[in-house]
């Protein structure tokens, strides 16, 4: 599950530091490019009031590529925006309703997103990392290919409950005895450095609460009376993202190949054995089993996904698992970054800003498919440099906008394309994480970057029109 997706988490496992100066410098020229540029590019058919969001709209973007402030104090940025802007008669005689642009905040996506963030604090608490990794290696042994395959189908299904960044920090925590023993020339410490963070981005594509991008997609389409629910999403995502963990696997095995047959794991043995009780585990995987049984079966007891979440708040809270101080240190930056990303998709479709976009878009005659795997290649292009959730927050709307089957396929293959962005070591925290190791250099990440970022939006493609198809 994608928790932190920003460009400005994958910097912070990095040690990037810029000073407050730099920051406000950075600040200003940005406002001042983005003006320019709507005065320069904004369509003369333009109202004032579609000129003000294409400005935001224009800010937006440059604030998330430059990082000039956190990309959660974008989305607050942008509700402030629209309420100064529009809820005022600072720019226009006419209030508007700003109300829903405020709301976001109690979306059913935030709330979806609330719970999995409690899951997966829940399950790094009770110390599953070491238990996992054990489980994998009984399951698949210790020849290095099928080990390598394991680890990565683990760290796959795990980021479909949890963080992308905390399923990957747990699956290399795990393993840095053994990189260490093997040292940082072994071809398999590269696979899986290459491997495991890009299985832990690409897995997240798995359910609905798997990665933030997800999450927007189907909250858009429910907005346009399209519901998508747990399982039919799984119907779809868990084939793409496994068919996209084993190609990666695939590649890896015939890159980085092996000079044993078997690996030295004796030193599981040593890891410290943990003093949590059983039986503080086994309330975990109850609340997680029955949490997601809850989403499940959405269509039969009929409790909206974000209703089924506050199972895991209440219980993990009422029995002590989660505290008042694991609370405070969940991801609410990402929560702030989507209900800001949620209010500018908003005001595009308010003002017809996306509408105006696709006219352009269908202008050039294209067929479906063609305008999908632009859609699909801008969106995989913009998410390796800055946040797939902010990307998605753009994009969204324009795809949803798109006449037809479109209208439904286009939103899910910008959600999938912007979680294969995998080509720098800030593209994604979990990239970031395995660069952070010392292991791996910037150029061992082309590979897994260029086979999931040309290989991933051509499959969201027809899987997609695929789904469309037999959907509606």
């Amino acid at each position: 599950m994608d928790r932190a997706d920003s460009r400005r988490a994958a910097l912070k496992y990095l040690g990037d530091i810029v000073n407050p100066q730099t920051k406000f410098g950075f600040f200003v020229l940005v406002t001042a490019i983005a003006g320019l540029v709507s005065y320069l590019f904004t369509p003369s058919e333009f109202s004032l009031e579609q000129a003000m969001v294409f400005f935001l709209l224009t800010h937006a973007i440059g604030l998330w590529l430059s990082e000039a402030i956190p990309p959660f104090a974008v989305g607050i940025y942008i509700i402030a925006y629209l309420v100064f802007v529009f809820g005022t008669d600072v720019f226009f005689l006419t209030n508007y309703d700003v109300n829903h642009y405020v709301s976001t905040w109690t979306n059913g996506v935030i709330w979806l997103l609330l719970g999995g963030f409690f899951l997966a604090e829940s399950l790094a608490k009770v110390g599953l990392d070491v238990s996992l990794f054990r489980l994998t290696v009984k399951r698949f042994g210790t020849e290095p290919r099928r080990l390598l395959l394991g680890l990565m189908l683990t760290t796959a299904i795990g980021s479909m409950v949890m963080s992308n960044t905390a399923t990957t920090a747990m699956m290399l925590s795990s393993l840095t005895p053994l990189m260490m023993n093997m040292g940082k020339k072994s071809p398999f410490v590269k696979a899986l450095l290459v491997g495991i963070p890009a299985s832990a981005s690409v897995g997240g594509l798995g359910t609905i609460i798997g990665s933030t991008p997800n999450a927007i997609a189907v909250g858009a389409l429910e907005k346009h009376g399209i519901i998508i629910d747990f399982v039919t999403w799984m119907g779809f995502g868990i084939p793409i993202a496994l068919t996209l963990v084993v190609t990666l696997w695939y590649i890896l095995i015939n890159r980085f190949i092996p000079k044993v047959n078997t690996l030295d794991l004796a030193f599981m043995e040593k890891q410290g054995k943990s003093d949590i009780p059983v039986s503080r585990k086994q309330i975990v995987l109850g609340i997680l089993g029955f949490t997601i049984l809850l989403w499940l079966t959405t269509p039969i007891h009929k409790l909206p996904l974000a209703g089924s979440s506050a199972f895991p708040i209440l219980t993990l809270t009422m029995t002590g698992i989660i505290t008042s101080d694991d609370v405070r240190g969940l991801a609410w930056d990402t929560l702030m970054l989507v209900a800001g990303g949620l209010a500018l998709g908003a005001a595009m479709v308010d003002f017809h800003i996306a509408d105006y976009f696709v006219e352009v878009l269908k202008s050039g005659q294209l067929p479906p498919w063609v305008l999908l795997l632009i859609l699909a290649f801008i969106s995989m292009l913009l998410s390796n440099i800055m946040s797939n959730t902010a990307t998605s927050s753009v994009l969204i709307p324009l795809g949803i906008a798109l006449p037809g089957s479109l209208e439904l396929s286009a939103p899910l293959v910008i959600a999938i394309s912007a979680s294969c962005a995998l080509f720098l070591p800030v593209s994604t925290p979990p990239n970031a994480i395995a660069y952070s190791t010392g292991y791996i250099s910037q150029k061992d990440f082309r590979l897994g970057g260029i086979a999931m970022g040309v290989i991933g939006p051509i499959i969201a493609v027809f899987a997609m029109i695929l789904f469309s198809w037999i959907y509606l």
